[in-house]
């Protein structure tokens, strides 16, 4: 008999509106999370430190810890420190790499997550990884994905409009993410989820499309929900494989040679992508991304993001190391430092035209 159907890991309830953060008791009662009250909250000591004052007369029984950052030592000290508490439910809030370190803890103590973004810097906000700082440089960690999201339009247009553009080229990149698995299945037969290649192209074709500037709401409110698919997406296949090709194996690379240069990682893969658009011969595609980037002040070239045309060359022949196994256009063209100093500026001097 055949299968009819699968079932896809998605969270509980997502909320993403103005105000949606005054909502935040009431949903986790009327979802039946925590009806006494018994929340663990991890915060920064950035916005979510702001919010604790506004959230703590509703969350009257709920305890806060602060996160210092987004390494793997900070997320082993917040899991260590809420052991006994007898939670219901983790809240991270916060910027991205404290909604990772959360959902590190949550899964190493076993408990629930709700995600509340006060940014949409990427999409990691629904993703079943956390990406963390260790001593080799940064590790991705698979981890339940939350069970709920929150994400207050209004807190988040106060966020640095530098955080919400990054969550742009973010979520762009899954369109070269997801043409670079499938050339790995032209080229090595590697099998493709169809359904979460449609959810994750959809996402980033819908914001490399849209008309809206930011802050505007409706880019706002499309860039949320983008991010939130992009991360079922990645339930679905049970990898990063729909968002993450030869984009992230860049972001990676300048991340691991670089470590206190790097800039926001949607800035990196967003330019990742453009460039292995242009590698793919996809000129069309890599002109949409390009304007894209630029439209919302994103950098499209390495000297924007602070680096050297050699330094850049570096990291993208390092990037095939970053990502043992995954077969993108990186390792299907195998390119010498030579040929990608040359492909490199070919794209400088097709983007600047």
């Amino acid at each position: 008999m055949p299968v009819l159907t699968r079932l896809i890991p998605s969270p509980l309830f997502v909320e993403i509106r103005p105000g949606a953060l005054d909502a935040l008791a009431g949903v986790l009662a009327d979802q039946r999370l925590s009806t006494a009250g018994r929340i663990a909250v991890a915060i920064s000591n950035g916005s979510g430190a702001k919010l604790r004052q506004r959230l703590e007369p509703q969350l009257p029984k709920a305890d806060w810890y602060r996160v210092e950052d987004g390494t793997l030592d900070a997320a082993v000290r917040l899991a260590e420190q809420m052991r006994g508490g007898h939670y219901d439910v983790l809240v991270g809030m916060g910027g991205g790499k404290i909604i990772d370190a959360a959902k590190y803890a949550a899964a190493r103590v076993g408990l629930p997550l709700v995600a509340v973004a006060t940014n949409l810097a990427h999409d990691g906000l629904c993703s079943p990884v956390s990406s963390l700082d260790n001593d080799a440089g940064r590790g991705s960690y698979g981890v339940p994905s939350p069970i709920g999201i929150l994400v207050d339009l209004d807190v988040v247009r106060q966020a640095p409009l530098r955080f919400v553009a990054s969550g742009i080229g973010d979520i762009v990149s899954n369109i070269s993410a997801c043409a670079d698995w499938e050339l790995s299945h032209r080229e090595t037969g590697e099998a493709v989820d169809g359904l979460a290649v449609a959810m994750a192209r959809s996402a980033g074709e819908n914001i490399l499309r849209h008309p809206g500037a930011l802050p505007d709401q409706d880019l706002l409110t499309a860039l949320a929900e983008a991010l939130v698919l992009s991360g079922i997406a990645m339930n679905i296949t049970g990898s990063t494989r729909p968002s993450s090709g030869a984009c992230h194996e860049i972001s990676h690379a300048l991340d691991v040679l670089y470590p206190k240069r790097s800039a926001q990682h949607g800035e990196q893969v967003g330019l990742g992508a453009a460039f292995a658009s242009h590698l793919r011969g996809e000129r069309e595609l890599t002109r949409l991304i390009v304007d894209c980037l630029r439209t919302h002040g994103l950098p499209v070239t390495a000297d924007q993001l602070g680096f050297s045309e050699a330094e850049f060359t570096d990291a993208v022949h390092y990037a095939p190391n970053t990502r043992p196994g995954r077969f993108t256009i990186l390792e299907h063209l195998d390119l010498s430092p030579t040929a990608i100093r040359d492909a490199y500026a070919d794209y400088v001097q097709a983007v600047n035209r």
